[in-house]
Order: C-alpha cells, then structure tokens, then sequence
C-alpha cells in the first residue's frame, strides 16, 4: 500500500512523534519541507515537516497519534 501523512509542523515536534511511532514498532519516514526550500535557494519559513507512515500501520500507530496530539 501507500504512505499516509500522520503529522505537518515544527521539526522538533516531527522528531518528537516519530520516536513515539518507532518505539511503538512503525516504521516512519520523514520530509523536511523547510530543509529542502532552503537548499532550492526558496529560503520559505511557512512550510513544515511532515511524518509519513504506511497505511497498513494505521491501526498501531493511531493510539499513539492521538497520544501525542493531546500531549501537545
């Protein structure tokens, strides 16, 4: 199946969520939407980092989702 975005914000959030997610044993991919506007030479501070997993890992990873979203 495909990947599913689980998370759009800060860096240090996006880190903070996928330890979660990795200790819970889903594998996770990350984009740095910042990172990659600024090495294009667009320098934009309004995008985001973004947390990817895949959608057959939905029903293991939504508890700790909801988790860290009331955590926050």
């Amino acid at each position: 199946m495909g990947l599913m975005k689980v998370f759009s914000g800060s860096e240090v959030l996006a880190i903070a969520l996928q330890e979660r997610l990795e200790q819970a044993g889903v594998e996770t991919t990350k984009k740095d939407n910042i990172q990659s506007a600024r090495l294009g030479g667009f320098g934009q501070t309004d995008l985001a980092v973004e947390v990817f997993i895949q959608e057959t890992d939905f029903a293991k990873a939504n508890p700790v989702i909801e988790e860290f979203r009331m955590s926050i």
